[in-house]
C-alpha cells in the first residue's frame, strides 16, 4: 500500500484480527481511482520503534512476514490490509508464522460483513404486531366537551 490515504481508509473501515504474533486490520479490495479492476491482496507491514527498537530487528520482522505472506499455500484473498507484527515474530518458527497468517486471513470476515461505517445500534427497529390505527377524531362540525 502506498500513501496515507489508503492506510487511513483501512484503519477506519477495516476489521481487526488479533493474534499473539501480530495484529491484522483487513478491509475488502477496492481499486484506486482510475485503476482497472484486478482483485489482489495489498498488505502494508508497519513495525514501530516502540515495538522493536533496533532497526535490524524491524527490518528482519518485515522480511519474515513478507516472505510468509508470499509463500502462503492458499495465497491471499483480495483485500487491503495493515499488518502490525509483535516481537514474537522474530523467534517463532517460520511454519507457525505462516499458519497464524493463514488463520488470520481465513477468519477475517468476507464480503457482506459490516466493516466500519455508522456507529451505534446496528439492530433493526422492533416490529409492532398488527395494524396500527390512528385515534378516532370527532366528525367535522361537532364540538368536543
Amino acid at each position: 500500500m502506498t500513501g496515507d490515504r489508503e492506510f487511513r481508509r483501512v484503519r477506519q473501515q477495516g476489521v481487526v484480527v488479533r493474534d499473539r504474533l501480530f495484529t491484522l486490520r483487513v478491509t475488502d479490495y477496492r481499486p484506486r481511482y482510475g485503476e482497472a479492476w484486478q482483485p489482489r491482496a495489498t498488505v502494508g507491514i508497519v513495525v514501530s520503534k516502540k515495538t522493536l527498537s533496533r532497526a535490524v530487528d524491524r527490518n528482519r520482522a518485515r522480511r519474515r512476514v513478507r516472505e510468509a505472506l508470499r509463500t502462503l499455500p492458499g495465497g491471499l484473498p483480495p483485500c487491503r490490509a495493515i499488518l502490525l507484527p509483535n516481537p514474537a515474530v522474530l523467534s517463532v518458527p517460520f511454519a507457525e508464522l505462516q499458519a497464524a497468517l493463514a488463520r488470520a486471513f481465513a477468519s477475517a470476515p468476507g464480503k457482506g460483513a459490516k466493516r466500519g461505517g455508522r456507529r451505534g445500534n446496528s439492530a433493526p427497529a422492533p416490529r409492532v404486531p398488527g395494524p396500527v390505527t390512528p385515534p378516532a377524531s370527532p366528525p367535522a362540525g361537532e364540538d368536543q366537551p
